[in-house]
């Protein structure tokens, strides 16, 4: 037997050499589509990603700059009154196009218009509160005053980022809106659980208990939803800046320029926030009227 020769069946070295450029051109077509499925893959995958991305900043911009709603009942003039017996007088929501509509203080100048422009967070604000609320209630619940509240919020940027200042001028518009009579009680309570300026300030769910504690109760799963909402955010901007930018109605007091800004029978008090009798006796003055420092029924004027 011949071993190795011409015969035996083996490819040449010109064959072995075209059978490993063909294999070698087989793989470099086979990578080359490959790479093209992939790059498809990753476009549209990119492009998955960036319809997912798109979706959801519209989705967060929809949510943070949601359409002005109408602003909360018993607040057309951007404020609660609170007249004889400690009842909020009713007016109707406003749309966000809607001119506020300005109280109109008593006629015959015998009950003093009292009125109030005041953030939860201002210290000053509770000061005030806490000194004066007890006579306010008095003079009020008699019928020789009306006071009026409007929250504003300047103070929005100092609770670390909570906005607990627009929170609760929210808050309080939750309760104006659904629970008008006991609007003042959660006024008090605000101040009286005020946080510092700095901090995180409370918490809806704290917010929340002091609408309870303040005698809600009819209305309270609809202040709450209100309340987790931020349903009259907007209207509190709006409001806040109609305060900062005038005109104050039935006063020459162009606007507020911080807070308290406390006005009566449209004059500006300037006196001691924690002094009481100074108060009552600027009342007094304002009112054009005698007053005692604990219960401010009208006396006659003697005659000359």
């Amino acid at each position: 037997m011949t071993i190795g020769g011409s015969g035996d069946g083996r490819p040449s070295k010109n064959q072995r050499r075209d059978a490993a450029r063909k294999k070698a051109t087989k793989i470099r077509v086979e990578q080359r589509k490959k790479d093209r499925r992939n790059r498809v893959f990753v476009r549209g995958g990119i492009a998955v990603v960036g319809i997912a991305l798109l979706a959801m900043i519209a989705l967060v911009l929809v949510n943070s700059i949601r359409p002005a709603g109408p602003g909360p009942a018993n607040m057309a003039s951007d404020g609660v009154l609170i007249a004889e017996g400690m009842t909020a007088v009713k007016t109707s929501s406003l749309q966000p196009d809607s001119k506020t509509v300005p109280s109109k203080p008593d006629a015959t100048g015998t009950v003093a218009d009292i009125r109030v422009y005041a953030d939860y967070l201002c210290p000053f604000c509770s000061q005030f509160e806490k000194a004066n609320s007890d006579q306010i209630v008095k003079w009020v619940d008699s019928g020789a005053a009306t006071v009026e509240i409007h929250p504003v919020s300047i103070l929005t940027h100092k609770s670390s980022g909570t906005q607990y200042s627009l929170r609760a001028a929210n808050a309080a518009a939750c309760v104006a809106n659904y629970s008008p009579d006991d609007f003042y009680a959660f006024n008090a309570a605000l101040f009286a659980k005020q946080p510092k300026e700095g901090t995180a300030g409370l918490d809806d769910a704290a917010i929340k208990a002091l609408v309870k504690k303040a005698g809600v109760n009819d209305e309270l799963s609809e202040i709450n939803a209100c309340i987790d909402d931020t349903t009259y955010k907007s209207w509190v901007v709006a409001s806040t800046d109609r305060a900062l930018s005038g005109p104050l109605p039935n006063t020459e007091i162009e606007a507020i320029t911080g807070t308290p800004t406390v006005l009566v029978n449209g004059k500006q008090y300037v006196g001691a926030l924690d002094d009481p009798k100074e108060f009552a006796a600027f009342v007094l003055q304002s009112a054009g009227e005698t007053y005692s420092t604990s219960t401010p029924t009208p006396e006659p004027v003697p005659a000359g």
